[in-house]
């Protein structure tokens, strides 16, 4: 484990590339730390893509990168998944593509929401890592189509097993309701282990999502993404 984190008051533990990430995360279990986000100011891709091989969702502010451990994280595993009967009946008018659209799909979730967290240079860097081949994460995109235009989409991390959202958008009602269900089915059946959705929501819930907390989830996690 690293022997000493250095904590920035009122904003977090301190985390760079010189950093062993996997041992650090490691050491703020060990300490029971409360806080959900750490914070650096390196956005280089590699440093980047070492966070999210650890678990961490990176998130940023400014030119500030927010690498996010939560403290409850919100996990769906495949058998679980609830679909409603008023949803059922709408799957299939979608057609679901996997990796088509990825630079399309993550500007359109910048135009709806904003930059938010995904600001310019965190953007930059998973551009970066999506074209190397170094790394053993790779960004990919989900989306769905009706009669050949697409309707609704989303992006996120695949370390292995797991397959890890990180922001989507929708342009009709229910279509990202049925992004999810059938970006499920697809996940399922393509070998991994479970859909990490991040922060918890009641929307997730309902499609049968469980909440763990950051131990349980970073050793499923490991387990999965090896």
């Amino acid at each position: 484990m690293n022997k000493e984190i250095r904590f920035i008051p009122g904003i977090g533990a301190f985390v760079s590339p010189e950093d062993d990430v996997e041992d650090f995360l490691d050491t703020l279990i060990a300490i029971d730390y409360r806080e959900e986000f750490c914070v650096s100011t390196n956005f280089s891709p590699q440093f980047i893509a070492r966070l999210m091989e650890a678990g961490f969702l990176v998130m940023a502010q400014d030119n500030i990168l927010l690498p996010k451990i939560h403290i409850e994280r919100s996990l769906l595993f495949f058998e679980d998944m609830h679909i409603k009967k008023s949803i059922r009946h709408l799957l299939p008018r979608y057609e679901l593509r996997y990796d088509t659209d990825f630079d399309h799909i993550v500007d359109q979730c910048i135009a709806v929401h904003g930059e938010g967290w995904l600001v310019p240079n965190l953007v930059r860097g998973i551009r970066q890592i999506r074209q190397s081949k170094r790394t053993k994460i790779r960004p990919v995109s989900f989306g769905v189509y009706r009669d050949g235009v697409l309707r609704a989409g989303e992006f996120g991390i695949v370390a292995g097993g797991v397959y890890t959202s990180y922001s989507g958008y929708t342009d009709e009602n229910n279509a990202g309701t049925v992004q999810l269900i059938l970006m499920t089915e697809f996940l399922r059946d393509n070998g991994f282990s479970f859909l990490d959705f991040g922060m918890p929501m009641d929307y997730k819930s309902d499609l049968g999502a469980h909440v763990v907390d950051t131990q349980t989830f970073v050793s499923l996690f490991r387990n999965a993404r090896n």
